[in-house]
């Protein structure tokens, strides 16, 4: 079994990348040196670079070494990594977690109508989200920091959908998680839930939502407008 990169970032590199962004290291390059970080994590000098070095290869910190020390700076994978840590101790410390996501309405491939039309998920839709969704997603073009504040949903339960497969083909899982959809007027939508395959790390830019109505003409929505989509969890 081949080991990536980022399965060597466990919980003691994670605990430097969070000294590091106290350092500063989320607004910029910050000065480091390896008997600085050695002391604040009460470890030798060697554990402290071997942890940086784990940082760097799983792409969570980009270095640059000098005379008297290096410049380092958490990567927006880092920056994920750090998020998804705070929405779990929200998970923890706070009774409604929720995830607030921004972006604006795009249109999409109509792959959307096909899977959801799809016999094999529209039972388990009717049996878990509670409504037979209306055949087609609702697709949103997050913005950079939505896209990075994606992952928190990590720290979310789910509501699973089952891969299943009919005579032709198999059909993937998905997940889903309750969503409610506001306008820039300030139009609500409460029913809503996001979906998204189970296993992938492609399009994080993009969100598919999908209601028991058509959600553009339930919120009179148009390519372009914005709305802000609050995702909560499946429990």
């Amino acid at each position: 079994m081949s080991v990536t990169a980022e399965s060597t970032v466990g919980h003691d590199e994670l605990a430097v990348l969070k000294l590091l962004a106290l350092e500063g290291g989320l607004e910029g390059d910050v000065k480091i040196s390896c008997s600085h970080l050695a002391d604040r994590l009460d470890a030798s000098n060697q554990t402290a670079s071997r942890r940086l070095q784990r940082l760097e290869s799983a792409n969570f910190l980009e270095r640059d070494t000098v005379s008297d020390g290096q410049w380092v700076a958490i990567t927006d994978a880092g920056e994920r990594a750090l998020h998804t840590e705070y929405e779990d101790y929200r998970r923890i410390f706070e009774t409604d977690s929720e995830v607030e996501l921004d972006g604006t309405i795009t249109s999409g491939m109509g792959e959307g109508r096909h899977y959801i039309s799809l016999s094999g998920y529209k039972r388990q839709f009717d049996d878990r989200l509670g409504y037979e969704p209306f055949p087609g997603t609702l697709n949103v073009n997050l913005r950079e920091d939505s896209v990075r504040r994606r992952s928190a949903l990590a720290s979310l339960e789910p509501v699973p959908i089952d891969g299943w497969e009919d005579d032709e083909r198999t059909y993937g899982p998905a997940v889903c998680h309750p969503a409610t959809v506001e306008t820039a007027d300030g139009e609500r939508y409460e029913e809503a839930h996001i979906i998204a395959p189970e296993r992938t790390h492609h399009d994080e830019d993009q969100l598919e939502v999908i209601a028991p109505d058509k959600l553009r003409e339930a919120l009179g929505l148009e390519d372009g407008d914005h709305v802000a989509i609050s995702v909560g969890d499946g429990r």
